[in-house]
């Protein structure tokens, strides 16, 4: 995946200041699987493609609070996925969580 660094520019009319790309900062991450984060609610591909992940009723992935952990072995999930729409401050918990959870599993902890 290629990365740009970005950085806040001067401030609109409005006053709201919008990123703009830092030049010559390109850097590329050799990665095998990139799952999107964006919105307020779970893609349902995810729930209709990942066989035994475990949803609710409102379509939301069932996770572990306090790790993330999901039905499926290896598979975790945080923020809007699980709780539907909701703050970021609980979904940078729910990452943090979730991180300590993969790194138990990876380590066999």
């Amino acid at each position: 995946m290629t990365c740009i660094k970005m950085e806040l520019g001067e401030p609109d009319a409005s006053g709201r200041r919008s990123p703009v790309e830092i030049a010559g900062s390109e850097f590329e991450i050799e990665l095998d699987t990139v799952i999107m984060s964006l919105g307020t609610s779970p893609n349902p591909l995810i729930s209709s493609t990942t066989e035994g992940l475990e949803i609710n009723r409102r379509k939301c992935i069932v996770a572990e609070e306090e790790n993330g952990a999901t039905s499926k072995a290896g598979v975790y999930a945080g923020g809007d996925a699980v709780t539907g729409a909701a703050t970021v401050i609980l979904a940078m918990g729910a990452g943090k969580a979730a991180a300590k959870g993969i790194h138990e599993y990876l380590s066999g902890k």
